[in-house]
């Protein structure tokens, strides 16, 4: 497991004019994307059509160990990293350690800022952010959204495992968009799979997953913030459950508003 200590200096933002050319980018990916529905051959394409360093932000999840295994399947030269919150369930750390036995890939780990971490916690508490939704935003803000913006730092392109079926707010998700606030496209390689595609392909790969999937955790993030579902809720009903059910987002993909985003945590 390797740690990280220090991000890349983080691209000129785009000029105005430029503006479409990336938008153009971004649309000729998801064009190539969509000519296929062989994950293998996404990765593929993606990695060959982003003009610079390609990440992949990896929760452990069942989604994002299938685009693990296709990465490392094509050899693509894709950067592959992952967020360690601090409160994480340990089941989610194991699935990390078997991963990179399973792949050989150094998955680099990006903890939070030290001092943001210090300061959350004395304001808020080790609990705070079940008290209201700004302090569990603040969490996961300090936690998750802020490494994250470090760890995409000079990235050309950003993949993960969003799928349309996750949720009705990702219903909408496209193959690749361009992220004008981190200056980078942003690419769902299995943006159109349904949930019984991406098991039938950990089933026919053998790819390691977290266990928790089969306890009745579909969905997995922080430990004091997921729950098992119960049979009929939405796959996502486990992840901060005392919250109310629309829009449930941490940040890493909703972000607020250019003015919101710059308010203090």
């Amino acid at each position: 497991m390797s740690a990280a200590s220090h991000a890349t200096p983080s691209r000129a933002p785009v000029r105005p004019e430029h503006a479409d050319r990336e938008v153009r980018l971004a649309d000729h990916i998801a064009e190539k994307l969509a000519r296929t529905d062989r994950l293998e051959e996404r990765i593929a394409a993606l990695a060959g059509a982003v003009p610079g360093r390609v990440a992949f932000s990896t929760s452990l999840g069942i989604e994002d160990q299938v685009i693990l295994h296709a990465i490392a399947a094509t050899g693509a030269p894709v950067e592959v990293f992952t967020l360690d919150t601090g409160r994480h369930f340990p089941e989610t750390l194991e699935t990390l350690e078997a991963s990179e036995r399973r792949y050989g890939l150094g998955i680099r780990v990006l903890a939070p800022d030290a001092r943001e971490l210090a300061e959350l916690v004395a304001r808020d508490g080790l609990f705070g952010f079940r008290t209201s939704v700004d302090s569990r935003k603040a969490c996961c803000e300090v936690r998750k959204v802020r490494p994250l913006r470090r760890a995409l730092a000079g990235a050309a392109g950003w993949v993960t495992g969003l799928r349309r079926g996750q949720s009705a707010g990702r219903g909408d998700v496209a193959f690749a968009e361009w992220d004008a606030a981190l200056d980078l496209v942003k690419i769902n390689p299995l943006a159109d799979w349904p949930l019984e595609r991406v098991e039938e392909y950990v089933a026919a790969n053998d790819v390691p997953i977290n266990p928790l999937h089969a306890r009745g955790f579909p969905s997995i993030g922080c430990q004091p913030c997921t729950r098992a579902i119960r049979p009929g809720e939405h796959i996502r009903a486990g992840r901060w459950w005392w919250e109310q059910e629309d829009g449930k987002e941490c940040g890493l993909h909703k972000r607020p508003s250019a003015r919101a985003e710059g308010a203090p945590v």
